[in-house]
């Protein structure tokens, strides 16, 4: 039995590490902007909350699915930056640490790459507003010097599972005729099963000797046009209909969202979770969506 902090743990990813965490007797106490939780106005209990804690996950920030006006993309970035430093100053506030902190960052800190997959140690970082976001919430993590808590940034791809996350706005396309390919259908989709998340986590945990950057993403990245026809078959749809760039940046308006979701290619690869003997549980789209979908 163990004391974990979930930071903005009321989300579809947090949801689901908490019944884990919970299930396997840890007492959970999570930070959050709704009711019924540590508020982040609350330093002192946030202070208490951290004290004595085998683990903090921090998952807060405003969602990136919406619209990239200004003001939606200062509390993206705020969001970030200003919880992970309340963070870092209550944990600086402890009489007894956390031994590990383990903060999310996006496996959209890197460049667009339709030719070689980006790794921890060679992956080139792009450029534009979701780059931005990461490279300052990673910056803002990194800039504690922490003698007795341990740190890891987890640079997380796609999460997808049963509940929620961005599955359902798939199946609702796949299942209406509309699951062809989006865009060119070239663009890398790099995915996580928030199973092999949750795992991740709790491997870090175990392993005292790691740190620094890891890239949360399965070891086999697909193509759009290869995940929408797996999306068809494991749902027993004959028909995709494409959808070319143009139509995506009218609906994406009419959602209030960004194609950027769609049509970046993430090609992640999860290298040195492989090389520390990280085994997946969901490490193929087909072992994903056999899971999510059944």
């Amino acid at each position: 039995m163990g004391k974990v902090v979930l930071a903005g743990g009321t989300g579809f990813i947090g949801q689901f590490f908490e019944k884990e965490f919970k299930g396997k007797g840890d007492t959970v106490y999570i930070i959050s902007r709704q009711e019924g939780h540590i508020s982040w106005d609350d330093k002192s209990s946030i202070v208490e909350a951290l004290e004595g804690a085998d683990l903090l996950v921090n998952l807060a920030g405003k969602s990136v699915n919406c619209r990239y006006n200004e003001r939606n993309k200062r509390e993206i970035m705020e969001s970030r930056k200003r919880t992970t430093r309340i963070l870092g100053e209550a944990i600086e506030a402890c009489i007894e640490p956390p031994k590990l902190w383990i903060n999310s960052s996006t496996a959209t800190i890197y460049r667009h790459a339709e030719d070689r997959p980006m790794t921890e140690e060679e992956g080139e970082i792009g450029t534009g507003f979701s780059v931005d976001v990461a490279k300052a919430w990673e910056e803002v993590f990194f800039s504690f010097t922490l003698e007795r808590t341990r740190q890891v940034a987890l640079r997380i791809s796609i999460v997808l599972g049963k509940d929620g996350g961005v599955m359902t706005p798939y199946l609702y396309l796949t299942r209406f005729g509309l699951g062809g390919k989006q865009g060119p259908g070239t663009q890398k989709f790099s995915f996580i099963h928030v199973e092999d998340l949750y795992r991740i986590v709790q491997f870090i945990q175990r392993r005292e000797d790691l740190s620094g950057v890891f890239n949360a993403a399965s070891p086999y990245p697909i193509s759009n046009e290869k995940l929408m026809a797996e999306m068809r078959r494991k749902m027993h749809v004959p028909l995709g209909i494409p959808t070319p760039g143009w139509m995506l940046e009218m609906g994406a308006v009419f959602i209030r969202t960004e194609t950027e979701l769609i049509l970046k290619s993430r090609w992640v690869v999860p290298e040195r979770l492989l090389a520390e003997g990280f085994e997946f549980r969901y490490p193929t789209i087909e072992d994903t969506l056999e899971a999510v979908l059944k």
